[in-house]
């Protein structure tokens, strides 16, 4: 043997055994990777995307199978697929308006519980393909949403109404033991077949949103990704609630628009923008991500009603984008109506002061606060996110600047609102102050001296 062949071999042996030794890594992997979750957090605001089968009735998304009579689950496997026609299907317009409103990442119902996947799979023909719009959805909506710098995430249902059905095991959520993929052989190496797909077939995946029972299948996922950043299963993601207090970080807060996941023809209440926009800020304050849901119509274009929300939280988001991004919560995360977040770097703090109507601190208006938890000094500085405080329109002569006083009692910020978003001065979102150069306490002043922490911009 020559030289060269020998070199050759060695080479050979020791790639396997590198990869060998890599994959038996990944095998023993329990956790997500500190640096990803630091990712994750500081991606802040998502989009998620309930949408299914069911879309063409505005049926609860998947649950209405559970315990339904044999001939309404025989129906829906049967006959639903033959109505879903997104013939409207836009995927970049999603995408541009998800960016639009400063979402970082899109989590998408690849496969709800009802098992009807929307993507091009071999391993069911329950499944988008064998519908008259006949197009893989997953695979468009991943190209668009990457194309705008969106982070990919998959929201993927080990519980299979749909294989259930087939299998004779009734159709219900964790009530069964053969409804745990760990407890059924079959059911789990149908769905490792469909994780397979969805982690090898659509470029790099960075999120898995595991909504169901996930032991054995977070393993599999990470033996394709081990950077692959996993939520549900692994994190707090609360529905439809805030915790009271913070969370351990990472957490996640799930909510609808209105009051269901997927699309409701009905005369469905939907929040706010204002009440979305003081959300944001609240999970912000308390450490966590905000997972915002759209339900799609059966036409493929989200509702009106939705992307009106979406556009008005992007306006707001346009101004004051820096405190909801790469920041993190403070000891105390509120004072009276200020939500308070700091920057990583610990240069700014950052108080989002909350307005009860449109009367409350109007443009152009000049307001005094008192900053219990703060501390200031010769170099404190505060401005008004998205104003550069030299003017206000149609003013002249109208002194504009910010000040601040540090006092026995706190720092002392005043300040002039000069967003003018709306020409009618009628829209009653935060405004967010920046506070540098100064030191946050834990304890307040009024309550006597405390421990001083978290420094932001001062040495």
């Amino acid at each position: 043997m020559t030289l060269t062949h020998r070199m050759r071999r060695v080479s050979i042996i020791l790639l396997l055994t590198s990869t060998m030794l890599s994959a038996a890594s990944h095998a023993q992997q329990r956790a997500n990777m500190p640096q990803r979750v630091e990712w994750f957090q500081d991606l802040a605001f998502g989009m998620f995307i309930h949408w299914n089968v069911d879309a063409t009735l505005g049926a609860v998304i998947s649950h209405s199978l559970a315990a339904s009579a044999p001939d309404y689950a025989e129906r829906y496997f049967r006959d639903l697929p033959g109505f879903f026609d997104p013939f409207r299907f836009e995927p970049t317009h999603w995408a541009k308006l998800a960016k639009l409103a400063g979402m970082k990442y899109v989590v998408f119902t690849a496969k709800h519980h009802a098992g009807f996947c929307m993507w091009d799979t071999k391993t069911t023909d329950f499944n988008v393909m064998n519908t008259p719009y006949k197009r893989d959805i997953l695979a468009a909506l991943v190209k668009a949403f990457r194309a705008e710098g969106i982070a990919i995430g998959i929201y993927f249902s080990p519980e299979d109404f749909h294989y259930f059905h087939r299998n004779k095991i009734p159709i219900g959520r964790l009530q069964h033991p053969q409804h745990y993929p760990v407890n059924n052989p079959g059911l789990m190496a149908y769905d490792k077949a469909q994780l397979r797909e969805l982690l090898t077939q659509y470029g790099k995946i960075d999120i898995l949103f595991i909504d169901g029972p996930g032991d054995g299948l977070r393993e599999y996922a990470w033996s394709i990704l081990p950077d692959l950043v996993i939520t549900r299963d692994l994190m707090n993601t609360p529905e439809q609630t805030t915790p009271d207090t913070p969370l351990p970080r990472p957490w996640e807060a799930c909510y609808t628009m209105g009051t269901d996941w997927g699309y409701k023809p009905t005369n469905d209440p939907h929040k706010s923008g204002t009440q979305v926009i003081n959300m944001l800020l609240e999970i912000r304050a308390k450490g966590g991500n905000f997972l915002l849901n759209v339900g799609p119509m059966p036409d493929g274009t989200i509702e009106q009603e939705q992307e009106d929300i979406l556009r008005e939280v992007a306006l707001w988001n346009f101004a004051n984008r820096e405190a909801i991004y790469t920041v993190k919560p403070l000891p105390v995360i509120r004072e009276d109506n200020v939500w308070y977040t700091q920057s990583n770097d610990g240069k700014y703090i950052y108080a989002a002061v909350l307005r009860q109507s449109p009367d409350d601190w109007k443009y152009g208006e000049r307001k005094q606060f008192v900053l219990t938890h703060i501390e200031g000094g010769d170099s404190t500085r505060v401005s008004i996110l998205g104003f550069n405080g030299e003017l206000v329109e149609y003013k002249k002569e109208f002194d504009a600047a910010s000040y601040v006083a540090p006092t026995p009692i706190g720092l002392v910020v005043s300040a002039v609102n000069g967003q003018r978003l709306y020409t009618n001065n009628r829209w009653p979102n935060a405004v967010v102050m920046r506070i540098s150069g100064a030191r946050f306490r834990a304890e307040g002043f009024a309550r006597g001296k405390g421990k001083k922490s978290n420094i932001a911009g001062a040495e």
